[in-house]
């Protein structure tokens, strides 16, 4: 595996990172992947709870912890202390963000909440991604990434038809806040380059997965549809969906007219190309019910393999349905770099998954892996708050710093 490498381009910005679980780390891990000196701030008592998360563990590290916060520093520091936040404001004094995802509420406990930190350094920019917001009713409800895929309508419409309700495979609900936090932090940072003055970014994750919601939240608000789960298949186009083969099951996706006459010659169904009832995909819409049955019985003919050997060289999209090992080895992820390596102290030699951006000409360094706990504690009083050796020392022995 190629080693992980972190692209310079947030280099100078500093980011106090309170967040933990997924959420939270996922947007921090972003932001340090970009080379952001992104300070994960840590319970000394056990830190980020995904340190505990298992199995797998590695060198009694958390795989899902050295999964999402590789480019980070830990520095363990408690904040309920006096002193503990005191350290944390001189951080502050020197930073450029402070992400956290607390809810409501934690933040004014912890001295750590915007109007706190804004006499401090009227550049801060402070993002806090809850589960609601700030405002609104729900605002003190506790919800986890389930809940926010159940509210947010993802459920609704994932999974097969007649069937319970699903969530989607992977937490979506959690890794879309991270995401949309980064990108918020992002456009903050520039915005701030234009006036001077950092400002506090409210993100709800029942707002994000509101917003993926696009098209199928367009149908209805249009024209009061509701759409239901449709399996793999796709509310208006036919067909777009995943077929079982006689090996196993691959999908094909044919989502403009230019693809279906492609299609039928591929799968030696010239006659469908040319039949009126579907030579458009209005037509196929409306004849799902008669169209499926047909594919998909030539579908079960042949092999997976074979089938997107000809299904590609026709230029269809179309591939195999990978399960997760599949994936991070299928040869164009392998081409891209896209499973990266890190040596740990403790873990060893780690392989994961690394970053789709890259920016070539910023250059590149290599990636370090996820933090021991309080690893750089020493190291980060020193060069950002200045402290000399008696005042850390002072500072271990009373238990606000590890």
């Amino acid at each position: 595996m190629p080693p992980a490498m972190l692209h310079p381009v947030l280099t100078g910005v500093r980011v106090l990172d309170l967040s933990r679980m997924l959420a939270g780390p996922y947007g921090t891990l972003l932001l340090a992947d970009l080379g952001a000196d992104v300070i994960k701030i840590e319970d000394p008592e056990g830190g980020d709870p995904t340190r505990l998360i298992g199995p797998p563990f590695a060198g009694g590290e958390s795989a899902y912890f050295l999964g999402i916060n590789r480019n980070k520093r830990s520095l363990a520091l408690d904040l309920t202390k006096p002193e503990g936040r005191a350290a944390f404001h001189d951080l502050v004094r020197k930073s450029d963000v402070v992400f956290d995802n607390f809810r409501p509420g934690i933040l004014e406990k912890l001295g750590a909440d915007d109007a706190t930190l804004r006499p401090l350094n009227p550049r801060i920019i402070t993002c806090s991604v809850t589960a609601f917001g700030e405002e609104g009713p729900y605002r003190d409800v506790p919800a986890f990434d389930l809940v926010l895929q159940a509210m947010g309508g993802g459920m609704s419409v994932t999974g097969e038809p007649g069937r319970p309700p699903v969530r989607m495979g992977f937490p979506i609900g959690d890794l879309a806040g991270g995401m949309f936090g980064a990108y918020a932090v992002a456009a903050a940072l520039y915005r701030r380059e234009k006036t001077g003055t950092g400002e506090h970014l409210d993100l709800a994750l029942l707002d994000c997965q509101v917003a993926l919601l696009t098209y199928l939240a367009q149908y209805h608000l249009l024209d009061g549809r509701v759409p239901g789960p449709q399996g793999s298949a796709h509310e208006s186009v036919v067909p777009y969906q995943a077929f079982q083969t006689a090996d196993g099951w691959i999908v094909v996706g044919i989502f403009v007219e230019k693809f279906w006459a492609s299609f039928c010659g591929a799968m030696d169904l010239p006659e469908l190309a040319c039949d009126p009832r579907y030579d458009t995909n209005l037509k196929r819409a409306a004849a799902r019910t008669e169209l499926l049955p047909i594919l998909e019985r030539r579908f079960l003919e042949r092999p997976s393999d074979a089938l997107i050997r000809r299904l590609w060289e026709a230029g269809v999209p179309s591939g195999p349905i990978n399960s997760v090992d599949r994936a991070v080895r299928d040869p164009q992820v392998t081409h891209r770099g896209m499973v990266v390596t890190t040596e740990h102290p403790k873990a060893g030699r780690v392989d994961s998954v690394g970053s789709p951006v890259r920016f070539p000409e910023a250059g590149s360094s290599p990636s370090r892996p996820a933090p021991l706990l309080g690893e750089q504690t020493e190291a980060i009083l020193r060069e950002v708050c200045g402290y000399e050796t008696g005042r850390i020392a002072e500072l271990r022995r009373s238990g606000v710093c590890a």
